[in-house]
């Protein structure tokens, strides 16, 4: 794909491309609806108060980490376009109870449900990767994930306006949140009927079960065991820090760390459950993939989308104090840090697409990260200010470009699990904002600065050892191994099996996995029918006379 072809929406893909990033546009744009109403809201409820405001940013986050996760395994057992229509209209249900919930327990449940709207991004990487080719997935990917993303400062710009203009009273930051509720829902509904899940019914790969990630070696199994104790480590910190600012008691908090506890070993037996027959049973050589590949992007999106949404939280209040700027400049820098996204995402991944290595690009990037906020660890009030915008801008443009190079990677890697692992990769970006912020507790301005440095390099050094580019990565078509074409049969097969029984039987016929087998299932209308179908299968079993 070529830049110039980003407004052929003659093109299928294209069009599904624009599909899905408004998509994922309109989710960001609902998950960030809060942050900038909080004042209105403040002036609105006396009842509301700061310590309140600061438990329902931390709700708006707490889920969105496992619902990466959860999501990336639906997306290999349903496909994008019901997982992305079913998330948008679900998800428009808690923004209404948000938007006119009249006691604080309805905003905060309604909001830590809102949470899970934030694993929108793994559903788009999934449906883009299934309409564009390996050779011009990074453009395409990083178009989406850039354009896409500007749903939350767009929503920061934006519903204040909404909010006093449109609507005007005290109650338009309610009316606000709700508008964009209801639109989400409308876009959910029109999505599903608007796009299919790539150019042909047979383009979706799907795996036989999203229990957990299928791994190809014993060292992989047990490095994906290593890799799910950091995902819901992330939420202990985030208990921690609730409970450190006095917004939960001990209790509370206990049985949190009990219930993340319970999470944590049922992953890893599920994942053990899954991997030991495949291993036992030997996959073949060409169905191998490495999960260190997976490990290094994990620990590269910790890097870059995590240190992102970490920066753009303290970015304000550090050009403010810093150069005693007013509120408002100080929050534009830090609106340029974040909007930067909308083209250094796309040329991240560009440039993965036309270099010919995604390998060498992914690890670029994560230098310029590294030297970008080494600048920004040096930057004081002797700093003229057109100086420290220019290295901050420096900065953003390497950490999403980063982003771009790293969605250029995530389809490669294996087709039929590129839900999963796109999943668990969005899942680290997260747990990478929840460790910085935690780590921003104890340290200055410019000490976070170098710690996010040394976490770039840090990721380079990983990528180092553990990335490996991609097999058929710049190719025409994805890589299919046996056991893809296996499964494939397999599915085949399933549905003449199903479309033989419904000749059998009159009624509903559903034939679904259970376990190593199947389950069948025959609604009848009547004991009659139900007769005649034990009449016909006796028939049928009866030898020729």
């Amino acid at each position: 794909m070529q830049v110039g072809d980003i407004f052929r929406f003659r093109n299928p893909e294209i069009r599904a491309l624009h599909l899905t990033w408004i998509a994922f546009f309109m989710t960001f744009y609902v998950w960030f609806n809060l942050a900038p109403l909080a004042t209105s809201m403040l002036r609105a409820e006396n009842w509301l108060t700061q310590d309140d405001i600061r438990l329902l940013l931390i709700a708006n986050v707490a889920l969105t980490i496992p619902a990466r996760v959860f999501i990336g395994m639906a997306l290999d057992r349903f496909g994008p376009r019901r997982v992305f229509s079913v998330l948008m209209v679900t998800m428009a249900v808690p923004t209404f109870v948000f938007a006119f919930g009249d006691s604080y327990d309805v905003l905060l449940a309604s909001r830590l449900v809102l949470s899970c709207i934030g694993a929108s991004f793994v559903v788009g990487i999934h449906m883009t990767a299934l309409w564009f080719r390996p050779r011009s997935i990074g453009l395409a990917e990083g178009l989406y994930a850039g354009w896409g993303n500007a749903g939350s400062a767009v929503a920061a710009m934006t519903l204040p306006t909404i909010a006093l203009t449109f609507f005007g009273s005290e109650d338009g930051w309610r009316w606000a949140i709700a508008s964009s509720g209801a639109v989400l829902g409308a876009y959910g509904i029109y999505y599903w009927f608007a796009i299919t899940d790539g150019p042909t019914p047979d383009t979706l790969k799907k795996p036989r079960k999203v229990s957990a990630i299928e791994v190809s070696s014993w060292g992989d199994l047990v490095l994906l065991c290593l890799f799910i104790v950091p995902l819901n480590g992330a939420l202990a910190l985030l208990v921690y820090m609730t409970h450190v600012r006095g917004l939960i008691d001990a209790t509370t908090a206990t049985w949190l760390y009990l219930a993340i506890g319970v999470v944590v070993l049922y992953q890893v037996v599920q994942a053990i459950r899954l991997n030991v027959p495949i291993l036992k049973k030997g996959v073949p050589k060409d169905d191998r993939y490495p999960f260190k590949s997976v490990a290094a992007l994990n620990i590269t999106y910790i890097a870059n989308f995590g240190a992102g949404l970490a920066v753009v939280s303290m970015l304000p209040m550090f050009f403010e104090k810093t150069w005693g700027l007013t509120p408002v400049i100080a929050g534009l820098i830090a609106a340029s840090f974040a909007t930067m996204d909308i083209f250094a995402r796309p040329m991240g991944g560009l440039v993965s697409d036309r270099y010919g290595n995604r390998r060498f690009v992914m690890m670029a990037y994560m230098v310029g990260i590294g030297i970008g906020f080494m600048l920004m660890g040096l930057m004081d009030a002797a700093w003229p200010l057109y100086l420290a915008i220019a290295a901050t801008m420096f900065a953003s443009f390497f950490l999403q470009g980063a982003e771009g190079a790293t969605c250029g990677i995530l389809p490669a890697i294996k087709r039929r699990l590129t839900g999963q692992i796109s999943g668990m990769v969005g899942a680290y970006g997260n747990v990478g904002a929840v460790l910085y912020l935690f780590i921003f507790m104890f340290v200055t301005p410019q000490q976070f600065f170098f710690v996010i440095a040394a976490g770039a390099f840090i990721s380079w050094l990983v990528c180092y050892f553990w990335l490996k580019e991609p097999e058929g990565s710049f190719g025409e078509e994805y890589v299919i191994s046996s056991v893809d074409r296996a499964i494939a049969r397999e599915q085949q097969h399933k549905r003449e099996a199903q479309a033989a029984l419904a000749g059998l039987f009159p009624g509903k016929v559903e034939l679904a996995e259970r376990g190593d087998g199947f389950q069948l299932t025959a609604r009848f209308g009547s004991l009659d029918e139900l007769r005649a179908a034990v009449a016909r299968l006796g028939e049928r079993a009866s030898p020729a006379k």
